[in-house]
């Protein structure tokens, strides 16, 4: 028999912290919840981890493999607005730019229109007199007094981090790091310069993902720290890897110095939990549905891959209003996130209509049902009352709930409504499902995708209770309940590949393009590509290049991706970019534009490792398991509860068939087969619930 090979995951949610544990030479895996601890993260993750190790009978020092970590640390820390005292210089005379942003109003005939407060306030951005053109020729350079000036100036306000964005910069970053080097040396804080963050024109997102960047230098950088000395003195014997937005992990060394990256990294570990899925399944199209304690996201993976952007906006004032975030140039799965957890509020507005979310209760003080002081309404709370969850089951039975202070909770609502609390109760869940389809669906439009007949695969703690509601909105007739749905984003890390997105501007007509100059940025890109996965243990015959543009018509002020092929060298004519980038600019706009030029705007590398191969294995019942209880479960408002069969999923053998409505639980979530539904034990132990046809 083999010796074990255990690998570790952690995920850090707004709401609950998830730890995963896999044997990958037997298949075995372990799993375990504990709620978050905000004010200081690394006592859930010890919680977590403590408890899976013991629950599996495993020392630390048995972890050899690198221990894999996903974090909303980043995108927390820029919506509540609790980031490092930054510093950022920039150019004499833009100052002012992160306040101006690109001048585009998101709502036209809004006169108050908002939009949030930049990471970095005006009084803390120094200018110094400097200047690079376009073409990269440097015409200024910064003198020394003007660094000891800027120096001096930034100590006076106390900063933490410093990020350095200059004109121009991702043409020639020689300025840029004169200043950084000197600012390191004189200040002896972190700093951080655009040519590294984010080399590529348009001064407002350069500036707003570098200003981003350095204010959770201070956020991440000390956590790290902490979780890799705590690692050490427990005797794991593992390096740390950083869940990236694009789906990739990176050492903790790069993932300190360029922390933006991290902004999706939870959701992003969920949609390579559901790319590997879809693969293993078979299944063309799947919609990952990830609904957590504080949050819901939706994914579209097609072909056994999800969607990438190269910009993605973080801390709208508006979750629905683009432009109403901060647009950081980081690349990123594109999926779209709401807030609609199990700890989202409800509320009555002005006008006397229920609303559900975006605030959240969070970890602290959580539901009402938790009985840690939290009085207002959350899903959680209706989701108990209509009798969906059962009290004294919630995480197996170690966090029983309190069904009396979720019905008290509710009764606000109600009384406001004039209406019981069970219709109440009913009613929040049904608008937190069209909550999350109308953004599924805007999710799909968005791609040009239509989501009728696919499939949705289920994960989060929240997401399968709600999943098969939701299904039926979006007249999706198949809904997968994976093995271990509630921590599936912490799975998703080990099976996602060391890789990071590179990307550098450099305008320049395909037609004429200078080979050696095109071959010079490519060749520093890949230096750049070997470093970064050197650093998370990859060597470097096992890495792979990926290369792609982002091209216009000349004249025209946005561009499109398209990507060109693999290899260690640039893999396209002429000929053939104009090709693809024609293909690709029919199926956006539905035609091209003849006899106009093309030009290349940024180029793109992806450096890359294959994943690490698992076959996680799961034991199941066997035969057809019997109810183990009944209780009534309220599915449709307006209507009563119903005797509901209740499932324990450890028990249920494979192929055993179940007509809904049925309740399923296992320690960590609860599967809702709402009826009109039936349930079927798949081989590898996931549920598959199918709408009956009417």
């Amino acid at each position: 028999m083999a010796a074990p090979d255990w690998r570790l995951a952690v995920d850090i949610g707004g709401t609950f912290t998830d730890v995963v544990l896999l044997d990958a030479a037997s298949g075995r895996v372990v799993v375990d919840k504990t709620l978050t601890t905000p004010a200081a993260p690394l006592e859930g993750v010890r919680t977590g981890v403590r408890q899976l190790l013991a629950k599996a009978g495993v020392a630390p020092a048995d972890i050899v493999a690198p221990i894999v970590h996903a974090t909303t640390l980043i995108t927390n820390a820029l919506i509540e607005g609790k980031v490092g005292r930054a510093g950022l210089v920039t150019t004499a005379g833009f100052g002012d730019t992160l306040l101006i942003r690109d001048e585009h109003r998101y709502d036209m005939y809004d006169l108050q229109i908002e939009f949030p407060e930049p990471p970095v306030p005006r009084e803390r951005i120094v200018e110094i007199d400097e200047r690079t053109s376009a073409k990269g020729e440097v015409e200024a350079a910064p003198s020394r007094e003007q660094l000891d000036r800027i120096a001096a100036e930034l100590s006076s306000l106390g900063v933490e981090s410093v990020g350095v964005t200059l004109i121009n910069s991702y043409a020639n970053p020689a300025n840029e790091r004169a200043v950084a080097d000197h600012l390191r040396s004189a200040l002896g804080v972190p700093v951080c310069v655009s040519s590294e963050v984010s080399p590529q024109i348009r001064e407002y997102p350069r500036m707003i993902t570098t200003a981003c960047n350095a204010s959770t230098m201070p956020v991440i950088g000390p956590y790290l720290e902490e979780l890799t000395r705590w690692l050490k003195s427990e005797g794991f014997g593992g390096s740390v890897l950083m869940m990236l937005s694009n789906g990739g992990v990176v050492s903790v060394e790069d993932a300190a110095r360029t922390p933006i990256r991290l902004v999706e990294s939870g959701p992003a570990a969920g949609a390579l939990a559901g790319s590997w899925f879809a693969r293993r399944m078979g299944e063309q199209r799947l919609m990952c549905f990830d609904m957590g304690g504080t949050t819901a996201k939706s994914c579209l993976i097609v072909d056994g891959e999800p969607e990438l952007t190269n910009t993605f906006e973080v801390a709208r004032i508006y979750r629905f209003k683009k432009g109403s975030g901060f647009p950081v140039s980081v690349p990123s799965v594109d999926l779209v996130e709401i807030g609609a957890g199990g700890g989202s509020q409800a509320w009555v507005d002005d006008l006397g209509l229920l609303k559900v979310g975006p605030e959240s209760t969070g970890a602290v003080p959580g539901p009402a049902c938790y009985g840690r002081g939290g009085t207002k309404p959350a899903v959680t709370d209706t989701d108990l009352v209509l009798g969906m969850l059962d009290a004294s089951f919630f995480l197996g039975g170690d966090m029983p709930l309190d069904l009396g202070a979720a019905e008290s909770a509710i009764g606000g609502v109600a009384s406001s409504l004039g209406l019981a609390v069970g219709e109440t109760a009913a009613g929040v869940h049904e608008l937190v499902n069209q909550n999350m389809a109308a953004s599924s669906r805007m999710h799909a439009v968005e791609l040009g995708a239509d989501l009728r007949g696919v499939t949705l695969l289920a994960f989060g703690g929240a997401g399968p209770v709600h999943a098969c509601g939701v299904a039926e909105m979006l007249e999706s007739p198949r809904v997968i309940f994976p093995v271990n749905a509630s921590v599936l984003s912490a799975f998703g890390t080990l099976v996602s590949p060391v890789r990071i997105d590179l990307a550098r501007s450099m305008v320049r007509p395909i037609d004429g393009i200078d080979e050696s100059e095109r071959d010079r940025l490519l060749d520093e890109l890949r230096a750049e590509g070997r470093r970064v996965l050197a650093s998370a243990g990859v060597s470097s015959s096992e890495v792979r290049f990926r290369y792609g543009v982002d091209s216009r018509y000349v004249g025209q002020g946005n561009e499109i991706t398209v990507w060109l092929g693999e290899g260690d060298r640039w893999p396209a004519s002429a000929d053939v970019v104009r090709k693809v980038f024609e293909e690709e600019y029919r199926r956006v706009y539905g035609l091209t534009i003849p006899d106009m030029g093309i030009e290349v705007v940024t180029w793109r590398l992806s450096a890359f490792a294959p994943a690490r191969d698992v076959n996680p294995q799961t034991t199941f019942g066997s035969g057809a398991a019997s109810p183990h209880a009944t209780r009534p479960v309220r599915f449709v408002r307006g209507s009563d509860a119903v005797p509901t069969p209740v499932y324990r999923r450890q028990e249920m053998g494979v192929g055993q068939v179940v007509d809904g409505p049925v309740i399923v639980e296992e320690r960590e979530t609860t599967c809702v087969i709402r009826p009109g539904w039936t349930v079927t034990v798949a081989p590898d132990g996931s549920l598959i619930a199918e709408r009956s046809a009417r």
